[in-house]
């Protein structure tokens, strides 16, 4: 692992860090800007390394520090991680180990938090699932966060490796979606039949949403992230005044990739639904 550079205490407002894996990350910063448009973001993707969610929890931490850093010099004192398998695998690591060395005065949140709070009022039966990536579900995050903070919550997790796939190829209203989206609902239903809260801890899944809806019992509440993790950084920035105050305000929104800008492009109009100008940087 490369040195750590270090960052000096600077109160000069810059713009919102987003990072994520991929894409999925833009239906959190689409919510985002819908609460808190008066800011200025920065949103990367690592799409030249995506995907996170079969890695080793090394290789998340590292990749994820890599970009957190990147942000940091390019002017952002928070970062969003808007990656489950992030928030999952490295969130913790950097807090705890990072940032008290290379940037004391510098935030790093995630999106796991914000979500596991807000299904201790969601459940009824005290029964919850998730819906999400290899990686976050073997992590066991969600459970250990709703657990510490509800300990009667039952949280039962079922991977859906194919998902992410089906979404960044345009697939999501082929018969092979349904097939798939009904093969992990079923499996996850079948875990506890008393499931009457699912979270989707994935940041893609939203644009199945209206498959899955279709095949959860009517009365299983649906849980997606975006508008949670809006409203938790908008409570956060009031409860902070002091990192709100380096928030830089222009509504401006500036969007970095790791691969192809013409790819991230198109793929973006599919989470956006509409287009947007991106660059390209490497990540050391």
């Amino acid at each position: 692992m490369k040195a750590m550079p270090t960052f000096a205490a600077d109160h000069r407002p810059g713009p919102i860090g987003i990072f994520d894996s991929g894409y999925g990350g833009l239906t959190i910063l689409e919510k985002i800007r819908e609460l808190l448009p008066q800011y200025d973001y920065l949103y990367l993707g690592d799409n030249a390394r995506t995907p996170y969610g079969s890695r080793s929890f090394e290789v998340v931490y590292e990749f994820t520090r890599e970009a957190v850093l990147r942000l940091f010099s390019m002017g952002c004192r928070l970062v969003i991680l808007a990656c489950n398998t992030a928030s999952a695998k490295a969130l913790r690591s950097i807090q705890q180990l990072d940032l008290p060395c290379v940037a004391p005065d510098r935030r790093v949140l995630g999106v796991i938090r914000p979500t596991a709070e807000a299904v201790g009022s969601l459940t009824r039966t005290r029964e919850v699932g998730i819906l999400a990536t290899t990686g976050t579900i073997q992590s066991c995050s969600y459970t250990l966060e709703i657990q510490k903070l509800y300990p009667d919550i039952a949280v039962f997790g079922e991977p859906c490796p194919l998902w992410v796939p089906l979404v960044e190829n345009r697939e999501c209203d082929s018969p092979g979606a349904d097939y798939f989206v009904e093969k992990y609902v079923s499996r996850l239903m079948r875990q506890a039949p008393d499931i009457d809260t699912v979270i989707l801890g994935c940041t893609h899944y939203p644009l199945l949403l209206d498959k899955i809806r279709r095949y959860l019992p009517k009365e299983v509440t649906i849980v997606a992230q975006g508008e949670l993790v809006a409203a938790s950084l908008k409570d956060y920035l009031s409860r902070h005044p002091e990192m709100e105050s380096r928030c830089e305000r222009g509504g401006e929104c500036t969007f970095y990739t790791t691969e192809s800008p013409e790819k991230f492009s198109t793929m973006a109009t599919l989470f956006l639904q509409q287009e947007v100008s991106v660059s390209r940087l490497i990540l050391e």
